[in-house]
């Protein structure tokens, strides 16, 4: 197949990695990939996968930009030079992008909803989700269909998939060189890698932590991510006194070297298509703490792999912090399950597989 990935940038976060795992997954399975998009951080691993790119300007936000359009004219020509067979679109605006294309060539594209979309006017009068939707989770696949009427049998679940190669259980001394590489003090390390944006809940972590420094003076917390919530983060964490045990860091390319530096893994979003960060980190045999939302919920298996707590509840919180950090052994048999899980669950080869069926039922029924 010759395939075409449509994202807006390729900028570090959820929905480029995605992207890349999957590009690459089918360049390997032998298939001709491209990828368009207005460029970013990512780009030259898509080029080492061998990858082509195809620049477009469509860093935008707004799903009726002029960008579009200009967007829409530069890939016809594409589609037809290199016989394009399948569009995968994987923002908003790519769909539309995707949906004015497909009027053009008729070429099937598939769309993948990696989280919630609000209820606007537009979307719900001008769909544009394709000949299939990828949900990245169930309460994603519930969302599609109760808030936008999605038929169900256009729907599949596919959960994103991670390279267990990359991401491997770290020794004590690999820990704690990782620690001593990123500047951290001796002692126990709590991290989150997220968007520092509301749902992500970094302000609930906080606090959390406020509880659980005051029981472990020594403990830390690593925030690693960049987002509109940043300056009031780190005003509550001066106000709060803990200017000393917290510490902020930009996005990162490698979450891997974050990961190894930490001895616990938090993510309290209130709302969560899946949590690509926190696999990531059960990927990594460690033990982890999450909100019981959304796609958390299909992933932490509370009290087997990982521990569930309620959201926007800072106090609950603290107290599953405290009871790992301070029962080392249980946080370790937590995190070997949490390892065991993703290896069963979600590798990334299952979902190049899965993804690849569906390409197939597409250009099926478009013969």
């Amino acid at each position: 197949m010759n395939i075409l990935y449509l994202t807006n940038h390729l900028n570090i976060g959820g929905i480029s990695s995605y992207a890349l795992t999957l590009a690459s997954g089918m360049k390997k399975r032998g298939h001709n990939v491209y990828i368009a998009s207005s460029g970013g951080g990512l780009l030259p691993r898509f080029i080492t996968e061998g990858i082509v790119y195809i620049p477009i300007p469509i860093k935008t936000k707004s799903e009726i930009s002029y960008k579009v359009l200009i967007s829409k004219f530069k890939l016809l020509k594409y589609i037809k030079e290199k016989n394009i067979e399948i569009i995968h679109a994987n923002t908003r605006v790519t769909q539309v992008l995707s949906f004015l294309m497909q009027r053009s060539c008729s070429k099937p594209y598939v769309s993948t909803c990696h989280g919630f979309f609000k209820k606007r006017f537009f979307r719900k009068i001008f769909p544009c989700w394709g000949n299939r939707v990828i949900a990245i989770s169930e309460s994603v696949r519930e969302h599609l269909i109760k808030d936008f009427k999605v038929k169900q049998e256009d729907i599949r679940i596919i959960h994103n998939g991670i390279d267990l190669e990359k991401f491997r259980s770290q020794s004590r001394q690999e820990r704690i060189q990782s620690k001593n590489k990123l500047g951290l003090r001796e002692g126990p390390v709590v991290g989150i890698v997220a968007r520092l944006s509301e749902e992500k809940g970094h302000t609930y972590l906080i606090k959390a932590m406020e509880v659980v420094i005051a029981k472990i003076p020594k403990a830390q917390l690593l925030i690693v991510g960049e987002g509109k919530t940043r300056e009031k983060l780190v005003n509550l964490t001066k106000a709060a006194g803990l200017e000393k045990n917290v510490f902020f860091l930009p996005s990162v390319m490698d979450t891997q070297e974050i990961l190894s530096a930490l001895d616990l893994f938090v993510l309290p979003s209130s709302k969560e298509g899946l949590g690509l960060a926190l696999m990531e980190a059960m990927a990594c045999g460690l033990c982890v703490i999450g909100s019981d939302v959304g796609g958390i919920r299909s992933l932490i298996r509370d009290r087997h792999n990982g521990l569930l707590v309620r959201p926007a509840d800072s106090r609950e919180l603290s107290y599953a912090i405290l009871e790992l950090l301070q029962n080392p052994d249980r946080a370790e048999s937590l995190g070997t399950n949490a390892r065991i899980f993703i290896n069963q669950n979600f590798s990334k080869e299952q979902m190049v597989l899965e993804t690849e069926k569906v390409y197939l039922e597409c250009l099926s029924e478009n013969a």
